[in-house]
């Protein structure tokens, strides 16, 4: 084929290929640049056509990273874990510490804190309320009005929330062609708020409580995977959380797919005082990874 047309008569039809043409003058040796051996290549009137096929095999397969919310996009210390204390304290006269509610979520089955207030509530002792009766408690401190209200009227701890990412996170990812979503235990109304209106995010891939099972039960992270590979095969699919039981999640995903690759990140939020013994918790676990904080998933990713 080259044989038969000069370089600068193949030119036009090569606008769109993935073949790139370069000068190269008689004599000038040493401003060649070192060809792979891979490369062929036609030499016609003093032009080097070098041309290799294009590598599809990460732009064919998509990667999905999903996310937890609380203490992974947002810091939940001064709300929903305050409000676990404070219903707790409200049942007993006795208000669990920050380290005590780390003991038991690090178990692995507490990841939903309604069930996490009765089970502290049961192990200190005493008469346990209906879980009714408890859920309105709980969310009269974390919401401080309906949660299917306006959240304008909402005076709870829900106000206390600190971000731990920033939306340009979001469009990074979306322009690295990483599609993203959320499976959280967080309530509906509290994930679109944070997600929605404090983010900026548009209607984004949102597992939420009731959506799916309890983590560690892996049906909301098998659900959104699916949803956002459309039938394709990922490169891998990532999920970031900062609990034992998002860690055994991922595992429990693995054992129901294992023909995908997962990969579970640890984070520690915010409040945790022995960063390095939480960082070793979630690694016992079985988590791939550690990042330091969720902005730094990104680079750890790509590398």
């Amino acid at each position: 084929f080259f044989k038969q047309k000069t370089a600068y008569e193949i030119m036009p039809s090569l606008v769109g290929s993935e073949m790139c043409i370069r000068d190269r003058p008689p004599g000038q040796w040493w401003q060649r640049l070192r060809r792979p051996s891979w490369f062929q290549r036609s030499t016609q009137n003093y032009k080097e056509l070098t041309y290799q096929p294009l590598i599809t095999r990460y732009l064919d397969k998509p990667r999905i990273l999903l996310f937890d919310i609380d203490g992974v996009i947002r810091d939940v210390a001064g709300s929903y874990r305050r409000a676990l204390q404070e219903t707790v304290q409200h049942y007993s006269s006795w208000r669990p510490s920050p380290q005590e509610i780390d003991e038991l979520k690090g178990e692995g089955k507490w990841n939903n804190d309604w069930d996490a207030s009765l089970e502290l509530l049961r192990r200190h002792g005493g008469d346990l309320p209906e879980r009714s009766d408890l859920i309105e408690v709980f969310s009269g401190y974390y919401f401080g009005g309906d949660p299917e209200g306006d959240p304008s009227d909402w005076t709870g701890f829900i106000g206390d929330e600190p971000l731990l990412v920033k939306p340009a996170l979001f469009d990074e990812l979306s322009s690295r062609g990483i599609r993203w979503g959320f499976v959280s235990g967080a309530e509906p109304p509290s994930a679109r708020y944070v997600l929605q209106q404090r983010l900026g995010l548009n209607d984004p891939a949102l597992i939420a409580m009731g959506d799916a099972p309890d983590k560690p039960d892996p049906t909301g992270l098998l659900r959104l995977t699916a949803a956002l590979t459309a039938g394709e095969t990922p490169e891998w699919v990532a999920y970031i959380g900062d609990t034992v039981a998002d860690v055994q999640t991922v595992l429990r995903a693995r054992e129901r797919r294992p023909d995908l690759s997962w990969r579970s990140v640890g984070v520690a939020p915010p409040h945790v005082e022995n960063v390095t013994a939480y960082h070793q918790q979630l690694l016992d676990a079985g988590a791939e990874f550690i990042v330091g904080t969720t902005r730094e998933l990104l680079p750890a990713l790509i590398n």
